[in-house]
């Protein structure tokens, strides 16, 4: 295993996931889904409050992800095996997360749906990456 390419492959899926994130849940229509539940979600000023926990967290998923692909793999794997390794962590979060809070937390089916799109969509996208840079 080659620890700089799997690190760089982390910080390409991070920022990947990121920049798909941040135009699904702050540019789009999924922006205006989170206002509707002011007791359930942070404002915006506290988000950025405590944004950079969450930025750690995720770059941690990221290598932790890119350490599974690569025992999967070899680093051997190609990009349609990036997809479908990023879809089969994107299902997990889905179902995992998404259906999770959606039962547990008073939100609707729009926000719900939006959601489950938008992480499907990232995480597929961060396993693509991670094939990309790792190889």
């Amino acid at each position: 295993m080659n620890y700089g390419r799997l690190l760089l492959a982390a910080l390409g899926a991070f920022f990947a996931y990121f920049a798909i994130g941040g135009v699904a849940f702050s540019a789009g229509p999924l922006k205006a889904e989170f206002s509707k539940y002011p007791a359930v979600y942070r404002p915006q000023n506290e988000i950025m409050s405590v944004m950079p926990f969450g930025m750690i967290a995720m770059f941690v998923a990221m290598v932790v992800m890119s350490v599974l692909f690569v025992r999967m793999y070899g680093g051997a794997g190609n990009v349609a095996d990036g997809a479908k390794f990023g879809a089969l962590i994107g299902l997990f979060a889905v179902c995992a997360f998404v259906v999770h809070n959606h039962v547990n937390l008073n939100i609707g089916l729009g926000l719900t749906m939006g959601q489950a799109i938008a992480y499907f969509v990232e995480w597929t996208a961060a396993g693509v990456v991670i094939a990309l840079i790792y190889r």
